[in-house]
């Protein structure tokens, strides 16, 4: 492979998760002449010991526009995986002329003035918040139930891993400065999806809206560890035929 197709990725995790989540593709994309990035947000993962109730969406937006800078990252296919969504939109966002394509999986993909909160329903606002308070200190959300379909073993591997998300990073509305238009945007939707189908509402906007380009995987909400081999397929069909 020519060092010009080589393609650099950096992930925008999702909540409760971590770059650890991302660790079977890492072999993958690297044997396919590519480079995968995946920070860790603050309070999350390895970095759990600096949890406390300030850390929010900016924060986790400072993140990845941090590794961005300090390793000098540039023509970058930012993947987004649900709460990703988020924050990926802010670094796209804030660190446009860095970001080539940006590829939202399952993800949130929130207007200037959302929160991820306004994103879902009231009863899971409702119950979210009321989670925080019993069983968070009033300001952490304990990790929601893995997909029906994971193997256990992986059940088991991420079970460990996972650690409750700061609840401000779902409350802060994302503010866009919009100096410039988006960089090139695909979707993925996973097929397999839950009851409540949260991320279908995006799908269908990245079929109706100009702009996007839509993709379906047959896997439920974390195909990056349940199926990380057809995850690679189409992550290098859609940066091979990138318009």
């Amino acid at each position: 492979m020519s060092s010009s197709s080589a393609k650099t990725f950096l992930v925008c995790h999702g909540a409760w998760s971590a770059g650890w989540a991302w660790k079977k593709l890492h072999p993958l994309i690297q044997a396919a002449g590519h480079r995968l990035v995946t920070p860790t947000y603050t309070g999350l993962g390895e970095r759990a010991h600096l949890a406390n109730p300030a850390i929010d969406l900016d924060t986790h937006i400072a993140d990845v526009i941090g590794v961005l800078k300090m390793e000098d990252l540039r023509d970058v296919v930012l993947i987004a995986h649900s709460y990703g969504g988020m924050v990926a939109t802010g670094v796209a966002d804030r660190a446009r002329e860095r970001i080539a394509q940006l590829v939202y999986l399952d993800a949130f993909v929130p207007q200037d003035g959302q929160s991820l909160f306004d994103l879902q329903s009231a009863e899971t606002r409702a119950r979210m918040r009321e989670l925080a308070r019993t069983d968070g200190e009033g300001w952490r959300l304990p990790p929601t139930q893995m997909p029906a379909d994971t193997p256990d073993a992986d059940v088991a591997w991420a079970s460990g891993r996972r650690r409750p998300q700061p609840i401000k990073t779902f409350e802060q509305p994302l503010r866009l400065a919009g100096n410039g238009a988006p960089p090139p945007r695909s979707y993925i939707y996973c097929r397999r999806c839950a009851p409540a189908d949260v991320f279908r509402q995006f799908a269908e906007r990245a079929q109706r809206e100009s702009g996007w380009r839509y993709f379906e995987i047959d896997a439920s909400h974390n195909p990056h560890i349940t199926a990380p081999h057809p995850l690679l397929e189409l992550l290098a069909k859609i940066v091979s035929t990138a318009a």
